[in-house]
């Protein structure tokens, strides 16, 4: 019986080992489709703190050596409490961009490194408690989030294409060609070639591009061949009050949309991610954000794109992404590897971010989908997330009026709704004559005050456990 659950385990999708062939094409289109994105954070913090452009190279080849350490852990595993064991990449956060750039324009790169530093040891703090409150975010909460999280991404491909050419037509119909060429691969192959739809439509848009504009190779004539990490290579960490708790602040946010992402692969995969796996998948975050600042860098998180991959191409296997996770780690290394994805177009990641990000988006839809909306306010709860989170990115300028401080926090539509899904759902439903959802009934009958309450249940039930043990 025993080897019989055992077989069962290792012959499940997120545990298959395909041909080491397809794994390497599977890894590399996860790599190319989170690459623009894992760059995006040191280009512009390096450019916003006035870094030189050689400097801000090997910080963008040291981010993708760290990423691909960090998604290893994270769906590989170390030990016994480090790594979900799930096909989740890991890459920079955007929810902590503009936090970043406002301590480092006021601190330097050694102020956003102390800061980045603290908030993942107080990221390794919150996750053994924090996974236990998996509980206060039932499916129309996570439903809203990973939905709003989707949409809140579409300003980035759009933005990719619009960033080719100064403007014109040309990003336009290049964006539109390589969406079409995914969407014929997708259709019309099955097998493998479908599953690399998104690669093969990478590689095709890029090449039809050359035809009207020569690649950029900028980059990768201007990077050396090899790039070996090193500790503290732009300047040693400083550790300032401000931006310490900010950016602790802003781990909040990243470890609930990590979690949101550990939640839904885990709902792909049919392995679902019991609070074990979120307080290792947090902790596998938290260390990785550690050493992050150890190198200059920045928060790590899990990323949405990958996850609209799993959805779009149904390879569920972690060790794909553990592949990736070493073929980050050799462009990391190998500089000039790094510097030739840079080549792409960005109308042409533009084109297959459309995509991505909308698979992010139908996979919140389809949680949503599975909820009751009868004798309860979840309406209310998704409209409210969805309506207010969205305000950030359809009127950028609304908070303008508020103090600086208020405005690093109030930028994020993820950070704005997040907040208000969990608050909505414990105000609004907290009277249901129903539980909130017939597939989760233990939500049901929640209090503003059922946080605290868990917190205090897990810590009377810590004590127990260790006067037990003395």
């Amino acid at each position: 019986m025993k080897g019989s659950v055992l077989s069962k385990h290792q012959s499940a999708p997120v545990n298959e080992i395909l041909p080491i062939g397809q794994m390497i094409l599977y890894g590399l289109q996860h790599v190319l489709v989170m690459y623009a994105g894992a760059v995006a954070v040191p280009l512009v913090i390096g450019n916003a703190v006035g870094l030189p452009v050689e400097q801000i190279i090997l910080l963008i080849s040291t981010d993708l050596f760290i990423c691909g350490i960090a998604t290893i852990a994270q769906s590989f595993g170390f030990g016994s409490w480090i790594g979900c064991r799930l096909p989740l990449v890991q890459g920079c956060t955007f929810a902590a961009l503009v936090p970043m750039i406002l301590i480092g324009k006021q601190y330097g790169i050694s102020g956003i490194s102390g800061a980045v530093i603290i908030a993942g040891l107080f990221t390794l703090i919150c996750a053994p408690w924090i996974c236990h409150l998996v509980r206060f975010f039932p499916k129309v909460v996570m439903g809203s989030i990973v939905t709003l999280i989707g949409l809140s991404l579409m300003p980035v491909a759009g933005n990719w294409i619009i960033s080719g050419n100064n403007g014109g037509i040309l990003p336009l119909v290049m964006a539109a060609l390589t969406l079409i060429i995914i969407l014929h691969i997708y259709h019309f192959m099955t097998g493998m070639i479908k599953n690399i739809a998104v690669l093969l439509g990478l590689i095709g848009g890029t090449v039809i591009w050359s035809f009207f504009l020569p690649l950029d190779f900028h980059f990768v004539n201007s990077t050396p061949w090899v790039n070996f990490p090193q500790i503290m290579w732009l300047a040693k960490p400083e550790f300032h009050i401000i931006p310490v708790a900010l950016l602790s602040m802003v781990m909040v946010v990243v470890m609930i949309e990590t979690m949101s992402s550990m939640m839904m692969i885990g709902d792909m995969v049919d392995k679902k991610a019991d609070a074990t796996t979120l307080r290792n998948g947090l902790n596998a975050c938290g260390i990785a954000t550690m050493v992050g600042g150890l190198f200059n860098l920045f928060p790590y998180a899990a990323f949405a794109q990958n996850v609209g991959l799993i959805g779009l191409t149904g390879v569920r296997s972690r060790f794909v992404v553990s592949v990736s996770g070493v073929l980050l780690i050799l462009m990391g290394m190998f500089a000039k590897m790094a510097a030739l994805v840079v080549a792409i177009p960005k109308p042409i990641l533009g084109g297959a971010g459309i995509i991505m990000f909308g698979m992010v988006a139908v996979s919140g839809i389809r949680t949503l989908s599975s909820i009751t909306y009868r004798h309860n306010n979840n309406e209310m709860v998704v409209a409210l997330t969805l309506g207010l989170g969205l305000m950030p990115i359809m009127v950028p300028h609304l908070f303008e009026g508020f103090p600086s401080m208020m405005q690093m926090f109030l930028h994020s539509g993820i950070t704005i709704g997040t907040v208000i899904a969990i608050l909505a759902n414990l105000t609004l439903n907290k009277a249901s004559s129903a539980p909130i959802e017939e597939t989760d009934p233990s939500s049901a009958n929640m209090s503003p005050y059922a946080p605290i309450r868990a917190i205090k249940r897990w810590l009377l039930m810590r004590k127990t456990e260790k006067n037990q043990e003395n």
